[in-house]
């Protein structure tokens, strides 16, 4: 397939035709990855990354204060 670079506000686009995408099963709102290699842009779906213990507590400042929650009465079988 050849396509056109065409201006897209202050950036260029390129449109990715529906059945290109579908064969590689992405979606309109896909995170994508783009690099170039060799002279080659790649683009690929972003690989989500699950965060460790240590990435979810970074910013922890070790100060908790337990909230306490009034849920109401209890209602149906959970008494």
């Amino acid at each position: 397939m050849t396509t056109t670079i065409q201006k897209w506000g202050k950036s260029q686009g390129v449109r990715i035709p529906k059945n290109i995408l579908d064969s590689v099963n992405w979606t309109e709102s896909e995170q994508i990855t783009i690099v170039v290699e060799n002279g080659k842009i790649i683009m690929e779906k972003t690989k989500l990354k699950r965060k460790n213990i240590k990435e979810l507590f970074e910013n922890y400042d070790g100060k908790y204060e337990p909230v306490k929650i009034d849920w109401g009465n209890p209602k149906g079988k959970e008494i």
